[in-house]
């Protein structure tokens, strides 16, 4: 399998729990003569909580639909949160280099745990991702995610940051996938033992409505 190498700012899972990591990683991306998809997130789309790499979601849609699959997400990583990069050297910058026809962003849940310490940075950077995205990708199709959530529980920082995302990504033309952070809730069957992180089960369920979401969007 074909690898690439991404920067870890810091390898946290989505919570504080972790242990933090400057080093590198490799990621394994799905090989494929199909459309280069990269997906741009934290450790939901890194697959934490599945049982193996081809039960991510992200994984699961790409051999579904023929994609060539590029994934760098980070676990543990926000738009500000765990993120001392910004700019050459950053999870943007990958995904940039690795010149994808299609661009998924699923950012925003970990921005939560930090919120009130560093709302003001945050809609600055959503916007700043978002232009360096479509500026230096111009014929790229970005398609952003509303944030997920993990509980049913949900702090008023939730919609504030689907908030900044949604207008970000209208302001650069990108499609949206709305009501993501609703997608496991009242299943915690599909939560890992974590109570976190969804388990194969809920991978499974995130692919299929993305892949439900994507129709809608015609593609």
């Amino acid at each position: 399998m074909a690898t690439a190498m991404a920067a870890a700012m810091l390898g946290l899972s989505a919570c504080t729990s972790a242990a933090a990591s400057d080093e590198p990683v490799v990621v394994p991306i799905a090989t494929s003569d199909g459309p280069r998809v990269a997906f741009y997130g934290d450790s939901y789309t890194y697959g934490t909580g599945a049982s193996a790499e081809e039960k991510r979601w992200s994984t699961i849609l790409s051999e579904q639909r023929g994609w060539s699959e590029f994934n760098p997400s980070v676990s543990g990583l926000g738009f500000v949160r765990n993120r001392t990069i910004f700019g050459e050297g950053d999870l943007p910058s990958f995904i940039i280099a690795d010149n994808p026809d299609v661009v998924i962003v699923t950012m925003g849940l970990n921005d939560n745990f930090t919120f009130h310490s560093q709302s003001d940075e945050l809609r600055a950077n959503i916007t700043g991702d978002f232009d360096r995205l479509t500026t230096e990708l111009p014929d790229v199709r970005l398609i952003v995610v509303e944030p997920f959530w993990y509980k049913d529980e949900r702090p008023a920082s939730v919609d504030v940051i689907i908030s900044w995302v949604h207008d970000a990504a209208a302001a650069v033309g990108a499609d949206y996938i709305p009501d993501a952070s609703y997608w496991l809730a009242g299943h915690p069957e599909w939560m890992a033992s974590d109570g976190l992180h969804p388990n194969d089960a809920g991978h499974a369920a995130i692919a299929s409505q993305m892949d439900q979401a994507l129709r809608t969007l015609g593609l």
